[in-house]
């Protein structure tokens, strides 16, 4: 132990005093290089040991700006390395159509991590004006970065895209303190966790003793230890399945580039019969055995509800009793506010649940909409400007009704549907006074490639399983797709770039957990003392 003190404390102090004495320029280019270093966190890397690293150097940072306004700066170079690398696989999106909006791309992945930036900005200049020192200041660190990350979630419609909670939720033990926190209260934990122990061991500038150095480094890993056993003991709970339900889902690997072109439609549409009727070894079995068929976002690349011929040949796909439920688009018309002769035209993107006679039997329409994918902000100086919403169609899509009803499926429990990024909200899961016995979320990640944005999109997909304890049905049009459990565990899936179907039972919801009860309450609780706590350190160290 005495050996590993001597190693340790003078590389975190030079650390430390390498940060001190940074030139301006240096110092931004460290905070960016920090920033994107702390991506290796999340998905597909999973190495969260990285942020104990670069969290540290982010208080570093503020810790030698004279003032708000040089923290502010630091915070916006770090946060735009952060977001940067963690969002540059929409650049993908602006490719599909390359002919149409490629000359977009350099924007947008430049303006939107510079945008988000600003809430990492806010966070440091706000965590200046009330610094402290020791453990003090990281308290502070904590609750202004987790109130930039809730901000950043819900500020003009939110991106909470990998906020920093989603550092603690793998391996599978830590994603169950998600039941307990929610995402924004784990951001408050691992801001904390990841931060104490080398910030606290840097604070003693003489040799530090044996029990200093325990003292920082427990901080950080006595939470940790203590969310990884609570973990552990959540996954003994039995697991059971819901009788008399099979499931299947079909992930028909569709290339973007074909999607929306009329001469795929019949050949895309056909794809998604054939694959239905087959087993997940490729032979065809006429849906035996299975209850519930489900088909991506969009599955069809038409309208099918005033396509008559594509509904009768769903009918006969689907064997009595079975049931089909599909992303869609639909339209439907409404006259005009004081002009009766005419009609507005509203588009959904929706889940739709059909019988075995191809009668349309529930219906959830999108309610949570893409900026500049499903509609346009400032619509009409956009487009004068010639710049065009990314998916197909002319003009926006309508939301959907509020509060979210839930889906009403013969023998499934009450279901509740997400479209595509709808599962980045936690807020938003469950809006109805009936709990559901399912998540179905249906998605098209075929706009991004076989880059990080698919596989970040459902590990934060099934941390909403775990908020929830409910099991969660993903059905993606390119991977990726899954039946996961209410405790995050995936029992089938399809990767990326997978064509074929995967089968599942159904497994049980769980008690509620208390952040499907409460929301985000405990999180401003945690805020709270969280807060009180820096303020009492900050006032001893002071009076000291």
């Amino acid at each position: 132990m005495i050996e590993a003190r001597a190693v340790t404390r003078p590389y975190v102090l030079r650390l430390r005093d390498g940060v001190a004495h940074l030139s301006s320029r240096r110092r931004a280019l460290v905070a960016f290089v920090a920033g994107a270093a702390s991506v290796l966190a999340f998905a597909p890397v999973y190495f969260s040991p990285i942020l104990f690293a670069t969290l540290p150097v982010f208080v570093w940072l503020i810790d030698t700006s004279p003032t708000p306004r040089n923290a502010a700066i630091a915070g916006w170079f770090f946060g735009f390395g952060y977001f940067f690398f963690n969002l540059f696989w929409i650049g993908e999106a602006f490719l599909v159509e390359a002919d149409k909006f490629a000359w977009l791309l350099p924007f947008a992945v430049t303006l939107l991590p510079a945008a988000l930036a600003l809430f990492w900005a806010l966070a440091a200049g706000v965590s200046r004006m009330f610094w402290s020192t020791g453990l003090a200041r990281v308290l502070i660190f904590a609750v202004t970065l987790s109130v930039a990350e809730w901000l950043r979630g819900h500020v003009l419609t939110g991106l909470p895209w990998n906020v920093i909670g989603y550092a603690l939720t793998a391996p599978v033990e830590l994603m169950q303190s998600a039941g307990l926190f929610g995402i924004y209260g784990l951001t408050l934990l691992a801001c904390i966790i990841f931060t104490a122990p080398l910030v606290l061991l840097a604070d003693h500038d003489a040799p530090a003793s044996l029990l200093v150095w325990m003292r920082s480094i427990a901080v950080g890993l006595a939470p940790l230890a203590a969310l990884w056993a609570y973990g552990s003991i959540v996954l003994q709970t039995p697991q059971t399945s819901v009788p008399g339900v099979r499931l299947r889902i079909v992930q028909p690997s569709v290339l973007q580039t074909e999607k929306w072109r009329p001469e795929f439609q019949r050949r895309i549409f056909d794809d998604h019969l054939a694959l239905s009727v087959m087993n997940a070894a490729g032979r065809r079995d006429d849906l035996a055995g299975i209850t519930h068929l489900f088909w991506p976002e969009a599955a069809m690349p038409f309208l099918p509800l005033e396509a008559p011929k594509a509904l009768e040949a769903i009918a006969e796909m689907l064997p009595p009793g079975r049931v089909l439920v599909t992303g869609a688009l639909r339209r439907d018309s409404a006259p005009q506010s004081g002009a009766a002769a005419q009609v507005n035209v509203r588009a959904y993107n929706s889940i739709m649940v059909f019988d075995d006679a191809a009668r349309l039997t529930a219906i959830y329409d999108k309610v949570h909409l893409v900026p500049f994918g499903e509609y346009l902000p400032l619509e009409p100086l956009l487009t004068a400007l010639g710049i065009k919403k990314l998916t197909h169609g002319h003009g926006a899509f309508s939301s959907g009704a509020v509060p979210k009803p839930l889906l009403a499926i013969a023998g499934l429990p009450p279901a509740a549907g997400l479209i595509c990024y709808e599962a980045l909200f936690p807020g938003q899961v469950v809006d109805a006074a009936v709990r559901p016995g399912l998540i179905i979320n249906v998605t098209n990640d075929g706009w991004f490639g076989d880059t990080t944005g698919p596989r970040q999109h459902f590990h934060q997909t099934r941390v909403r399983a775990v908020e929830q304890g409910v099991p969660l049905i993903r059905i993606a049009n390119n991977g990726i797709s899954a039946l996961v459990d209410p405790f995050g565990r995936v029992l089938a899936s399809l990767g990326m770039d997978v064509k074929g179907v995967a089968d599942s039972d159904l497994p049980a919801v769980v008690r509620a957990p208390p952040y499907a009860q409460f929301g985000d309450l405990l999180f401003t609780i945690m805020l709270f003392f969280g807060g009180l706590a820096g303020f009492l350190l900050h006032r001893n160290g002071r009076a000291n």
